[in-house]
């Protein structure tokens, strides 16, 4: 669970999260010490709990998709409010107001549950956690057998085909997604990481540079080509799209780490020493990243992510540690 926690966060809202609830939660029963049970105490406590709820409700409502994230801002505000108004309007009803408040958050999960996915999905989501991927895998083909026009279900069973290590049913799934939709980057983008993991190097660029065609606003298909074009040594055509994938705002610290190393490795080759230089003065800022990588890959769902990534994030640690690392030549 812990594992889970860490994989979705991140390291850095992981331990903002930590340090935040160690926090309050420390300094909560100081106050009950010190003042002994008065209501300034109380109230004092109450707003700390305050503090923890907005600060904790920050932390992963920002990791969530809008529409989840506004379910959950049903559950949480009501709550808020709650221990807000006991706190700081009725302090003599702190204790009720506070209770009020944890009670809708209970309420509040079950009454706001998300019951849109199909039967098929939540069966395979459930098996898929297990690590019962051929079961989730059968969910997922009764789902197509009842709605084989829905491109996004080959998706989801073209994830749990990789996941299970069978490549070439993960191949055909995301051919038949983007037989459905042609204009699907996603479709696309599924296959070239199909490809590369396969080490079909050519046949991964020519679908990442289908997804790149169709989505060249997106840092996820420009990212993914400058990676594939990295590894086939086309530098010119990988820098341009590595660079472009960076200007488009990359989110998240792990991929802005790799994409710095596979510019500094092009520079190295190219023997510009500057730009390397600047390279990998970039990968060294993104020091989050290759923890979060580290969770990431610590997990059993990670193995397909593994069997393409690991060299590449052994080499961006031993770069941030200044240890020895390999120079392509």
């Amino acid at each position: 669970m812990i594992k889970r926690l860490q994989i979705f966060l991140g390291p850095r809202r992981f331990r903002a999260l930590v340090a935040l609830l160690a926090t309050t939660g420390l300094a909560s029963p100081a106050l009950n010490a010190f003042g002994q049970g008065s209501q300034v105490a109380t109230a004092a406590q109450s707003i700390l709990l305050v503090a923890f709820l907005l600060g904790s409700s920050y932390i992963v409502l920002g990791r969530l998709p809008p529409e989840e994230r506004l379910r959950w801002l049903a559950i949480i505000v009501p709550s808020v409010l709650a221990t807000v108004i006991g706190s700081l309007v009725l302090p003599h009803l702190t204790g009720l107001f506070v209770g009020a408040g944890l009670g809708w958050i209970v309420a509040g999960i079950f009454i706001f549950r998300d019951v849109r996915g199909p039967q098929n999905y939540r069966t395979a989501v459930k098996a898929m956690r297990k690590g019962d991927y051929q079961s989730a895998i059968a969910s997922m083909t009764t789902e197509i057998r009842e709605k084989p026009t829905q491109a996004e279900h080959y998706r989801f069973r073209a994830e749990l085909h990789r996941l299970a290590g069978d490549l070439k049913l993960a191949r055909a799934d995301y051919q038949r997604m983007a037989k459905l939709d042609g204009q699907s980057a996603v479709a696309y983008n599924g296959l070239a990481e199909v490809e590369l993991q396969a080490r079909k190097l050519a046949d991964a660029r020519q679908a990442a540079l289908k997804a790149h065609e169709l989505a060249s606003d997106e840092w996820v298909a420009a990212y993914n080509l400058g990676m594939i074009e990295e590894r086939l040594r086309q530098d010119d055509a990988a820098q341009r799209h590595l660079n472009s994938a960076l200007a488009l705002d990359i989110p998240d610290s792990r991929h802005r780490l790799l994409a710095q190393l596979y510019l500094w490795r092009i520079y190295r080759r190219r023997a510009d020493i500057e730009s390397a230089e600047d390279a990998l003065d970039a990968l060294k800022r993104e020091k989050a990243g290759l923890e979060e990588w580290q969770v990431i890959m610590s997990a059993d769902e990670a193995q397909a992510l593994r069997d393409v990534l690991s060299d590449d994030i052994e080499e961006a640690r031993r770069l941030i540690l200044d240890e020895e690392a390999h120079v392509p030549q």
